[in-house]
């Protein structure tokens, strides 16, 4: 029984073991973030909470944040677009490591059954 793109991709990036452990590592450091950066808070040292989201997701954050501003045209979007670019940069990571861990996972049971 094959199953559908939608359904891999799904499986992929939000039901495996590692897919889930990044996203809930990701999900600790935005709600750090958020309970150390309240709405009033003045002074230089306010952003630096949300300094480790973007640096969680890392190597697609700069990618999809590029394509965010091309798209909007401006070097400032929304101010919904760094929780968008935030959002879609962990599941494109998460995608990333789900494919990572089921091709280590088919060698691994390749190898084994080759011997």
């Amino acid at each position: 029984m094959t199953t559908g793109p939608a359904r891999t991709l799904v499986r992929l990036t939000l039901t495996n073991r590692v897919s889930v452990a990044y996203l809930a590592v990701v999900a600790v450091v935005v709600a750090k973030a958020a309970a150390d950066s309240p709405a009033a808070a003045e002074g230089p040292e306010q952003d630096f909470a949300w300094l480790w989201p973007p640096l969680v997701t890392f190597p697609s954050f700069p990618l999809v944040a590029a394509l965010g501003r091309t798209a909007w045209g401006t070097t400032t979007g929304p101010t919904w677009s760094f929780a968008a670019v935030l959002a879609i940069s962990a599941l494109l990571q998460s995608l990333a490591l789900g494919t990572l861990a089921q091709a280590v996972r088919t060698r691994h049971q390749r190898m084994l059954h080759s011997c």
